[in-house]
């Protein structure tokens, strides 16, 4: 994936006959959460209305999955089972027109390359999203937090090391990493946003740039909800934001291939 994409990234375009190019038809694997996909959906019109300078939407194709039932595949540790829907997903938002497919989250990319081998159409990874974003800003060492999978895993972070040179760093404490957790999982996923946990999450964040960080990644696509830039003096970065900017680059046929 890394010679997949080479850049990506374009807010406008000012030529009044641009209106008339194709449009890339982009599925999205949503569901997990909806909160979250609902975001995605949200940013990637927007962005195509940006560079448009007009209402003109673009071609979406949206599979919604099954949270619940994916949540007990992980607690099961049965990302086997996990793998199989994303790639049946894939499969028919492929049959239904898309030529290209995004997961809409960060944690399903635990099974990425099996999805991308037994898939016809490129699965656009989150982790390039972020590591070009991140390298924009000349930064090279970076916070982040996300679901157990993602911050103690490697299937983001070796990613942004070896393309994109990227040191990241986790809370150190595992109860830390765990409460994290939970709160996507029993908080955020489900629309629940509180004063007590956003103070807990910015503790966290505050002992990461203590601890170096130059930047925090939200790396999980419910953190965005609850965590603004506002909150922090050092820059966030919004991996829905960026991963959705991916695809509304590849529908506009901006990506560099």
């Amino acid at each position: 994936m890394a010679d997949f994409i080479k850049s990506f990234g374009s807010s406008q375009n000012n030529d009044p006959g641009i209106r008339n190019i194709p449009l890339e038809k982009l599925g999205l694997i949503g569901g997990i959460s909806w909160h979250s996909t609902v975001e995605y959906y949200r940013y990637i019109n927007q962005i195509v209305n940006n560079y448009f300078n007009s209402n003109t939407n673009p071609p979406l194709i949206l599979l919604n999955l099954d949270q619940y039932y994916i949540h007990s595949l992980q607690q099961s540790g049965n990302w086997d089972s996990i793998a199989a829907m994303l790639i049946e997903a894939c499969d028919k938002l492929q049959q239904a027109g898309a030529s290209s497919v995004i997961f809409c989250a960060n944690t399903p990319h635990k099974v990425y390359d099996e999805v991308q081998r037994n898939s016809a159409i490129p699965i656009l990874h989150i982790a390039h999203a972020i590591g070009m974003n991140i390298k924009k800003r000349g930064l090279c060492k970076l916070g982040l937090i996300g679901t157990i999978f993602t911050m103690e895993e490697s299937f983001i972070t070796k990613i942004l090391k070896e393309d994109y040179n990227i040191t990241v760093i986790i809370p150190e404490k595992e109860e830390n990493r765990k409460r994290l957790h939970t709160i996507i999982q029993k908080e955020l996923s489900h629309g629940i946003v509180n004063p007590e946990t956003k103070k807990y999450i910015l503790d966290q964040l505050m002992l990461l740039e203590k601890r170096g960080a130059e930047g925090i990644i939200l790396g999980c696509t419910e953190f965005p909800l609850i965590i603004k830039q506002n909150d922090l003096e050092i820059p966030i970065f919004n991996t829905t934001l960026m991963h959705a900017q991916m695809g509304a680059d590849f529908i506009l046929g901006l990506l560099k291939y």
